[in-house]
């Protein structure tokens, strides 16, 4: 189905997805998304299905584990089937000046603190909205 843009073009909602995803707000959730699936389907599909990041993790075929720290440094010695990590995602948002640091490893599962993943669920309600508007 396609919507109508201000410049009078028309883009499909997949369209529309990838270029709200792209902005700057949505970067980091963006990486991880990216690390998780490269099925840009099955992302879109997400989305819009999950009422939650961790719900939306689910429908990628992830489960999330919350840790209190990461020690990033520490993750990036790990990266590799032999330690596990698949991806270290060491996201940092400016204006909050917080960490939110997110591991992917090979066993499908996310390690995250529970900061991060509050945050990473506000950004998922936030492009949702944009996406509606």
């Amino acid at each position: 189905m396609a919507n109508q843009t201000s410049s009078g073009s028309t883009e499909t909602k997949q369209e529309n997805f990838e270029r709200v995803l792209a902005r700057e707000p949505f970067r980091g959730l963006k990486a991880i998304l990216e690390s998780l699936s490269a099925d840009r389907d099955a992302l879109f599909e997400g989305v819009n299905g999950a009422k939650s990041y961790e719900e939306l993790l689910a429908k990628l075929g992830y489960r999330i584990t919350l840790t209190r720290q990461i020690h990033v440094q520490d993750s990036y010695t790990r990266v590799g089937p032999a330690g596990g990590i698949k991806a270290v995602l060491p996201f940092h948002d400016i204006p909050t000046q917080s960490s939110l640091p997110t591991l992917v490893h090979f066993d499908s599962s996310v390690t995250t603190t529970p900061k991060s993943a509050g945050f990473f669920n506000e950004m998922l309600a936030a492009l949702k909205e944009q996406l509606r508007g």
